[in-house]
């Protein structure tokens, strides 16, 4: 959410931004409506300030009627204070966050910017399969059997792919809490409405990819990143602990409504995976240096794995409404010919904190201000998997183990599917 005064003296560049998001909010009645409700808070505070001079008068009858005119007054202001301040917080959460100058302007993946180029990517001396081939018939993944018993967009993990679930998440543990300092976490994977709705996934069609239940009021979370931001939800955070850094694994559980047709077998894209994830509650001034901190440890834990990948700055389309800045990592992926998104990490800004009242004390300036948040993708595990199982691939139909992977399988075997 972005702060009405900002609002008022940058209107058109609020507007600007939210068209280069493809975003479409009337920022002018935005303006109107912030206008009308100062106004009636205004009008409601002189109100109530007449009341309590009035109320230390002698109660006579004059009084007593005053006071009931005033009553009356305060009530009415206190309703068109409650009605234009939620048309004006329901306009407020359309808007996206205002993009880093550094974004490149564009609709969609197309017009991302790739920054750099990391690995080579393998060449095969003998024909090649996909991942889903090699998991079949290694008996490591189980998309059929799921058809049966889930329908599609579902898969079992099995023996090789399963251990290297854990051990994926081990070794980036491994990083992320004994090198790096992050307080590792397994959260809800339901959460409430409002958290849901602060976290800044619901509007614009964002509500179709979740899983909603209506009797609870509860939502089944996409990412991690939805039950740890709420986490300090409504607190004022102290400055000498910033920044925060955690990281989580879960369940996620996502619709799939807008990839019809997409990636429809197999594990690329399904309704439920697990995930590790990153998340950062710290001061503005750090969010670009925690930002460029959270894509060094993917990259980091790409590299440890030799895959080849590339890291693109994500256009104003791709962003999403929370996100000031995004960069993704794509790997490349044999049998596809082409770089898969794998990770992501987006600089939210104050966007979610607003929404969440989450603050910090700025001990220089002496009030409280909004922290900003960060997200981060340790490992998505399906696609890590499908990645894993190409890029290791041997003639004999076996999946070398990168190396680093090795102590956390049983027996610490170089090669999976003898």
């Amino acid at each position: 959410m972005l702060d009405p005064a900002f609002i008022r003296i940058h209107a058109k560049e609020v507007e600007e931004n939210a068209a280069r998001k493809g975003v479409t909010v009337d920022v002018g009645k935005i303006v109107r409506l912030d206008a009308q409700h100062r106004d009636v808070l205004r009008q409601s505070e002189t109100v109530r300030a007449q009341q309590k001079a009035a109320s230390t008068h002698k109660p006579d009858a004059a009084t007593q009627k005053k006071l009931r005119t005033l009553s009356a007054e305060a009530q009415e202001f206190r309703a068109q204070e409650r009605a234009l301040g939620e048309q004006l917080d329901s306009l407020l959460r359309q808007l996206p966050a205002m993009v880093r100058p550094d974004v490149p302007v564009g609709k969609d993946e197309r017009d991302n910017a790739v920054v750099r180029l990391v690995g080579k990517p393998p060449s095969f001396a003998f024909p090649a399969k996909d991942y889903l081939a090699l998991g079949e018939a290694l008996d490591f993944i189980d998309v059929t059997r799921a058809g049966k018993v889930s329908g599609s967009r579902f898969g079992y993990l099995k023996n090789g792919a399963a251990l290297l679930e854990f051990a994926l998440v081990q070794y980036a543990l491994d990083l992320l809490v004994r090198q790096s300092g992050f307080t590792f976490m397994v959260p809800p994977v339901m959460i409430g409405e409002d958290a849901m709705r602060a976290m800044g996934y619901l509007e614009h069609g964002g509500e179709a990819e979740t899983y909603h239940f209506l009797q609870d009021r509860l939502f089944l979370v996409g990412t991690s990143e939805q039950s740890l931001g709420p986490y300090h939800k409504d607190e004022v955070l102290d400055a000498g602990h910033l920044p925060l850094r955690y990281c989580a694994f879960s369940t996620c559980f996502r619709r799939e409504a807008g990839a019809a047709g997409k990636d429809t077998r197999g594990i690329l894209r399904v309704h439920q995976f697990d995930k590790l994830e990153m998340f950062v509650f710290c001061k503005p001034e750090d969010s670009d240096r925690e930002h460029n901190g959270l894509l060094a440890l993917e990259e980091k834990l790409m590299q440890g794995l030799g895959l080849a990948y590339r890291v693109v700055n994500c256009c104003t389309g791709e962003l999403g409404l929370p996100a000031a800045k995004k960069y993704d990592i794509e790997t490349w992926l044999p049998s596809q010919q082409r770089y898969r998104e794998t990770h992501s990490s987006s600089n939210c800004v104050d966007f979610q904190a607003r929404r969440l009242n989450i603050r910090y004390k700025n001990t220089a300036g002496g009030k409280n201000e909004f922290v900003h948040t960060l997200n981060g993708t340790a490992f998505a595990i399906p696609r890590m998997i499908a990645v894993l199982l190409e890029h290791g691939q041997q003639a004999d139909g076996t999946i070398r183990v990168p190396t680093p992977l090795r102590p956390y399988l049983p027996g610490s075997p170089e090669v999976l599917g003898k």
